[in-house]
């Protein structure tokens, strides 16, 4: 490994899991100018869930609804609602990135796997962060394919409205967490606390908050 000890070359898509997944990317695309470029569901052979892909700029959506009540996505809507379950992450080597953040103390969400079709082999794995949260190290130096396996490509361009890429992602963790998430993010992934916000610069006559913003070695992600 080099002084980074998990490589994380930027973000590779943030996936949300909604109760109308057709509706919320009809949103996007309408209110905010993301195109749709890939889909997967029954008609591509995924019985699970459904999802549209959606891009602008460098900002990559996946909406995903499901198709059944085994899965685990709609217990997750009815705890959270529409809400973040991925913030994936592009890496060079998937398995080497998730064996350190694994021997740096983070719990295993998902050991690393290929996933395949006609365009080549994703790598992929994924670690716990806080709440349901995780995060998925994914490797696509093998594969050609528009988004990643099981998608297919279905275009709907859009008027963009100007977005190039996601500046920051706040993590709201519960009171008394905040260090501990912090120092995960510098112990597991190697990020550095750039930036520490207290009660007292952020408030407002009935709330306040804290934050400490954790950036990647390479700066291009930002956690508050």
């Amino acid at each position: 490994m080099s002084e980074d000890p998990v490589p994380i070359k930027a973000i590779h898509h943030v996936e949300l899991w909604v109760g109308n997944a057709k509706q919320s990317a009809y949103y996007y695309r309408k209110a905010f100018g993301f195109s749709q470029i890939a889909y997967s569901g029954l008609e591509t052979g995924n019985r699970d869930c459904t999802s549209y892909v959606l891009e602008q700029g460098s900002v990559k959506l996946v909406l995903t609804t499901p198709l059944h009540s085994r899965n685990g996505i709609g217990d997750h809507i009815k705890k959270h609602g529409d809400g973040v379950y991925d913030i994936a992450f592009h890496v060079d080597d998937a398995d080497a990135c998730f064996e350190e953040a694994v021997k740096r103390g983070a719990q295993i969400a998902m050991t690393p796997h290929d996933l395949t079709d006609l365009n080549g082999v994703v790598r992929r794995a994924a670690i716990k962060t806080y709440g349901n949260t995780i995060h998925s190290f994914i490797s696509t130096n093998n594969y050609t394919g528009h988004f990643l396996p099981t998608f297919e490509p279905r275009i709907y361009n859009e008027n963009p409205i100007g977005l190039r890429f996601i500046d920051h992602i706040v993590g709201n963790v519960d009171v008394g967490q905040m260090n501990d998430w912090a120092d995960f993010y510098s112990e597991v992934l190697g990020f550095t606390n750039i930036i520490h916000f207290t009660d007292k610069d952020i408030s407002t006559k009935y709330s306040a908050l804290m934050s400490k913003v954790m950036e990647s070695e390479n700066g291009r992600i930002k956690f508050p």
